[in-house]
């Protein structure tokens, strides 16, 4: 395993983050691709032998639960300042609005929750899940710099925004003396790089460090073309996401295929040793074990120019979906309050 720096900070991560959103109890039926806790306990264990000391989780994954079994593996086979536990809030709701819930006061209550969840008294990086049009930014800066005052935060990150969202925060935060966002975590794999545009120029030149999800597409970018899994069939919202630009992927698709049988490699490897040529630390969702030891492996690999270039060629732009098409439309003025269980966190 290899380790970066994140950011403008002192945590050392490694190249590779676990992400936890397929931990947690299934009891809403929300995603029935998620594992139980013998089977997360598993791949976190397998995670930390193969040196991952990084994991991203959130109180929204599960009602909270895969925060739990992180907690609990954590404390059962790793010392807590040995490993770099990141997890996200939500917005508030249109009830904690309606009763006059600050968001200081908002991030307060959610980050104590997360803290019993996780069993912890501090996580290392505590994430602002998507954009909340209805809380004033200065309100959310304050509040996440009173968690950091309050050593219940040691860093702050930020995730589904715009380039130019994270460059105001930090602009408040640089003011006022706040903490400031060292990381974002947005939509960024080999089919969908549209963080390319602003985001990435951004973040070389303010040291903020991108840690995406959906490295893999879903599963699309680790299997060949015609390959299903359950989680396959069954994610609506990765369905949303890349089912309208399927024909122009899989050109992609398979020269990552095709590169993988010319290295002799899984096509796992392939996808984020692309990735981890642009980014510090993409967070793959593992379900499996075989998903976190392929993420594991691809920090070995290296691609020639050649090859990185063979497989952005065929790219195309993309229309943005999911959180961020969200995003859009509220920044225009179109509002609209997600319920916090909308499976679109």
């Amino acid at each position: 395993m290899k380790y970066t720096k994140l950011g403008n900070s002192d945590l050392n991560v490694s190249r590779i983050c676990i992400g936890c959103m397929g931990f947690g109890d299934n009891k809403n039926g929300q995603h029935s691709w998620t594992v139980d806790e013998s089977d997360s306990r598993r791949i976190i264990r397998r995670g930390l032998e193969l040196g991952v000391n990084f994991f991203d989780t959130a109180i929204g994954y599960q009602s909270g639960t895969s925060e739990q079994y992180l907690g609990r593996a954590i404390r059962d086979f790793a010392k807590r300042d040995d490993v770099v536990i990141a997890t996200k809030f939500l917005p508030r709701t249109k009830e904690e609005i309606e009763v006059g819930i600050t968001g200081q006061k908002h991030i307060e209550r959610m980050l104590d929750k997360s803290l019993e969840n996780l069993g912890t008294d501090y996580v290392d990086l505590y994430i602002y899940h998507m954009w909340d049009y209805n809380t004033p930014l200065y309100d959310i800066m304050e509040g996440l710099n009173n968690a950091v005052k309050a050593g219940k935060a040691r860093y702050i990150g930020i995730s589904n925004c715009f380039a130019y969202q994270l460059a105001k925060a930090n602009a408040i935060a640089e003011r006022e003396g706040f903490a400031r966002f060292i990381s974002v975590q947005g939509h960024y794999n080999l089919i969908f790089r549209e963080e390319e545009r602003e985001m990435a120029k951004l973040c070389r030149e303010d040291n903020i460090s991108m840690t995406p999800y959906s490295s893999l597409a879903g599963g699309r970018l680790a299997r060949r073309p015609g390959e299903r899994t359950k989680r396959f069939d069954e994610d609506s919202y990765a369905r949303l996401k890349y089912d309208s630009t399927a024909e122009q992927d899989n050109i992609i698709i398979n020269r990552v295929c095709e590169l993988a049988d010319r290295h002799g490699v899984s096509m796992t490897e392939i996808s984020l040793g692309w990735l981890l040529t642009k980014v510090a630390a993409p967070v793959a969702g593992a379900t499996k074990m075989h998903h976190i030891e392929g993420a594991a492996k691809a920090t070995d690999l290296t691609l020639s120019s050649e090859e990185i270039a063979y497989l952005e060629e065929p790219y195309v732009p993309h229309r943005l979906v999911g959180v961020m098409a969200q995003n859009t439309l509220e920044a225009a003025g179109d509002k609209h309050v997600w319920s916090t269980g909308n499976q679109r966190i």
